[in-house]
């Protein structure tokens, strides 16, 4: 089976294996057996232990079940609710690409108008209407000529991050974690960070003019995987997060700054989404079919717990803590979190959170399993496990009672999504709340006057083994000073209010000019400065003004795209200019970087608002019903531009009602050309060869 998500290297039983395997051999690694259309969608064991375990209640269920497993999975998208244009851009969803959508999926089918078209359906569960699922596959949008549209939208509008493509049970945990802008979070499994970016997107649905109180932190035990969550959670250009590479099962205790104290770092809500065997994913992920076997689990249900014990250890009483993965397994799922409720007596408590999602359909959490060997012989306590099978199957994988299960632990408060309930893969979430300190965690002292007091001092990870430190050294993060002259520039030529706080500015090099100034929120900062040497840090902070060449300007920076949402508020009015729609149209139209539209062929309201306004950067702002889109601009002594890429310029332009038809691409169409020109080709060679100098080349576009 291939590593499921969040499953490392590190952390993969059977990844050893396969290293030493590649060690002994110069081949290249070899590409899967069948094509996904060609795998048998069956496993015996895998049938035979579920049916066991009774994860549906009837025989029609579990047909119901198998079929959908063996269905491919349709896709979902969400729309970044934290975004000031997300109300704009579900407006134009509807009423443009769904219309589409329609007559695409008739053509496709080649049906008659009547005929009936599944149409796109809302998500229920997933707040204002910002969640739909198609009922086509990703294969089946991505080959079909009349969605070519469709898919270059999801395309550009996930690159411009205004969307995300993900999974519909994926989108569950971060909801029911509940966020709030002012919570201290830690994602401990995080790549590849589509729940992170929830995460994000929560901690920033406030008003949208404030920096957050709060922040997020991810963390990824896997150093490639660190840099693919960067990439993953940049398009959201939060000040708020940042990134850490280290082992989640033993995550450093940290210090933060409260009330001018340095005191021990407790994080209000952790996401504990813990690597699996992945087995809910099968609609996905083929290969899962035949190597599925129980070894996964068994070997997996020790990490999980380390995970989720250490997060709790780093959960703050009263804060909230969501347990997930994508694996039906109860030694995955419920097994874990009895065991350590088991342990937290009662400190620890799974909380109802089905009120959290209407309209969700799922099961309970299972009261009752029974653990198996690789050859599935099934067992009911620890005490009929043979020794041979006792390293395997250990004593914490095992059931509580079945009165215990619900009346204590409160087991069946977990959510089941089975796939077949509505159309998507398999997941398992847990809530659960730290009522008060984990017996570990509290020492009993005496007092001055002789009483007897309860402290709860910091609980530091179990030692670990030293090891190579793999992947990049990181570059330092280098905060500003009072006496930064950087900043100095940036403050008289932006006009920066007197709050704005110069320390949250940094760069990545000690010595040598800076060539770009990063922001972050003070409590980022803090955490970075206390803890640089607790643990690796990956990314933090968000690209706000880059030093640009252009002479006869008074300031050597100019803003930078990702950055002017955090930065805009701060900004003064002289470097504001308010832009008709068209004019805003046009600089983004323009295609060619060398011949930016002259400032005289604008209108006469943008000429006359850019008339006090000093040549260099500036931000330019476009009134859209009644919603403001502001974007990084360059005001020169004849020209003003638009500083944006390709994908926000589509963004943008869509919202404008601007035409898109040079930026839209049609696969199919191209290949069309590609391949009548090498068959004209063709037939003049076949025609005679002529000569070189008689008949030349055409000239490249490009």
């Amino acid at each position: 089976m291939g590593k499921p998500k969040h499953m490392t290297n590190k952390q993969n039983p059977f990844a050893k294996k396969k290293r030493n395997n590649k060690q002994k051999s110069n081949e290249p690694p070899a590409r899967r057996d069948k094509p996904y259309e060609s795998i048998v969608l069956a496993n015996e064991s895998f049938e035979a232990y579920y049916k066991h375990q009774q994860i549906c209640n009837s025989d029609a269920e579990w047909e119901q079940f198998l079929a959908h497993m063996r269905r491919n999975l349709p896709v979902t998208f969400r729309i970044t609710g934290s975004k000031a244009q997300a109300a704009l851009l579900l407006k134009l969803i509807k009423e443009d690409f769904f219309e589409e959508y329609f007559r695409a999926v008739k053509e496709l089918r080649n049906e008659e108008e009547d005929a009936h078209v599944e149409p796109p359906r809302c998500l229920g569960w997933y707040p204002r209407e910002m969640a739909w699922q198609l009922e086509l596959s990703r294969k089946d949008i991505r080959r079909s000529e009349p969605l070519f549209r469709l898919h270059n939208f999801l395309i550009s509008e996930t690159n411009s991050g205004y969307i995300s493509r993900q999974e519909a049970v994926s989108m569950i945990p971060p909801l029911v974690l509940g966020v709030q802008p002012h919570h201290k979070v830690l994602d401990m499994c995080a790549a590849p960070g589509s729940k992170t970016a929830q995460l994000i997107e929560s901690l920033h649905a406030g008003d949208g003019t404030t920096i957050p109180p709060g922040f997020v932190m991810a963390n990824d035990v896997d150093n490639n995987r660190c840099y693919m969550l960067v990439h993953q959670t940049k398009r959201l250009n939060s000040p708020c997060f940042l990134v850490t590479n280290g082992d989640s099962s033993t995550f450093p205790s940290m210090q933060y700054t409260k009330d001018g104290a340095v005191c021990p770092l407790k994080f209000d809500r952790v996401l504990c989404d813990v690597p699996c065997s992945g087995d809910g994913t099968l609609r996905k992920n083929a290969d899962i079919w035949n190597k599925w076997n129980l070894a996964q689990a068994c070997n997996l249900h020790g990490l999980q717990y380390r995970i989720l014990k250490r997060g709790s250890e780093l959960l703050e009483v009263g804060g909230k803590l969501v347990y997930s993965t994508c694996s039906l397994n109860p030694l995955e799922n419920e097994a874990v979190l009895h065991h350590l409720l088991q342990e937290s007596e009662g400190s620890l408590e799974i909380v109802e959170c089905s009120e959290l999602l209407p309209t969700l359909k799922h099961s309970p959490g299972m009261s009752y399993w029974e653990p198996a060997s690789k050859d599935l012989k099934y067992y009911k306590t620890f005490d009929e496990v043979p020794e041979s099978q006792r390293t395997v199957l250990r004593p914490g994988m095992f059931p509580p009672s079945k009165e215990d299960a619900v009346g204590k632990y409160h087991l069946d408060r977990c959510l089941r999504i089975l796939p077949h309930q509505q159309n998507t893969g398999g997941f398992f979430v847990a809530l659960l709340e730290k009522k008060k300190p984990l017996p570990w965690e509290t020492t009993v002292v005496a007092s001055g006057d002789g009483q007897e007091v309860s402290e709860t001092p910091i609980v530091e990870p179990p030692p670990k083994k030293a090891k190579y430190m793999r992947g990049f050294k990181e570059d330092p993060f280098v905060f500003f000073d009072d006496k930064e002259e950087v900043f100095d520039s940036l403050n008289k030529f932006f006009q920066l209010r007197e709050d704005f706080e110069p320390r949250n500015l940094l760069t990545r090099c000690k010595v040598g000019k800076k060539k770009n100034v990063y922001f972050c929120s003070s409590i980022v900062r803090d955490i970075v400065q206390l803890n640089e040497k607790r643990i690796k840090i990956i990314n933090l902070g968000v690209k706000s003004f880059v030093r640009c060449a252009t002479r006869n300007i008074e300031c050597d920076f100019r803003l930078a795209s990702e950055g002017l949402a955090n930065v805009n508020p701060f900004i003064g009015s002289q470097r504001r200019v308010m832009v008709q729609k068209q004019d805003l149209i046009e600089l983004l139209s323009c295609t060619d970087p060398t011949k930016p539209p002259e400032i005289s062929s604008l209108t006469a309201e943008t000429q006359n608002n850019l008339q006090n306004v000093a040549s260099g950067s500036c931000v330019l702002e476009c009134m859209v019903d009644d919603v403001k889109l502001a974007t990084v601009g360059w005001k020169g002594a004849m020209s003003l531009r638009a500083y944006v890429d390709q994908y926000d310029t589509m963004h943008m332009l869509r919202l404008l009602g601007g035409d898109l038809s040079k930026f839209e691409k049609n696969k199919f169409q191209d290949k069309r050309a590609a391949e009548a020109a090498e068959e004209d080709g063709d037939q003049n060679e076949n025609d005679g060869a002529v000569d070189d100098d008689s008949n030349p080349a055409p000239e490249s576009n490009e």
